[in-house]
């Protein structure tokens, strides 16, 4: 078994029921236990401003699914709440899932990043990924708590 680092996003539709859905989903993963939950946060949108506020979350998994596997079940989640991937890239979304570390992983190939590559650069991610594993150190990144500190913050905020 593996610990494994999930982000999830939204800002299309019912954005709660989607980060909600997703996270029982991601429980029903065959050999997965969902471990922990963090807080829901409202954030402003990355990469294209113009859009909805994103919905965003961070679960602790622990799983023997190997990281492509569990890729492959993340995409089928998002599919399954309607996500389509031929929109705009950092664009509106109904559910987004991103797997941000798998521990003793390392993975860079066409399909799958690990860790990924923008964690140290997102408020979105590390909020919610700090309330879990503040001390969790995001090899050639850096330790969550630190990389917190280094972004901005401002217009996040915790809503459930």
């Amino acid at each position: 078994m593996m610990r494994a680092y999930v982000a999830l996003g939204s800002n299309l539709g019912d954005s709660r029921r989607h980060l909600l859905d997703a996270m029982t989903a991601l429980a029903e993963l065959p050999s997965t236990e969902l471990l922990l939950r963090s807080h829901l946060y409202r954030t402003p949108p990355w990469g294209v401003h113009d859009q909805p506020d994103f919905l965003n979350a961070v679960v602790a998994l622990e799983t023997s699914l190997p990281p492509h596997e569990l890729l492959d079940a993340l995409l089928g989640i998002e599919r399954a709440a309607g996500r389509e991937r031929q929109g705009e890239r950092w664009g509106p979304r109904t559910l987004d899932l991103d797997l941000l570390h798998v521990a003793g992983e390392a993975v860079d190939d066409e399909r799958l990043t690990l860790p990924h590559p923008h964690i140290a650069q997102r408020a979105f991610v590390l909020l919610p990924l700090n309330e879990l594993a503040p001390e969790l150190e995001i090899p050639r990144q850096g330790r969550v708590a630190d990389l917190l500190r280094a972004v901005d913050t401002r217009g996040c905020e915790v809503i459930a």
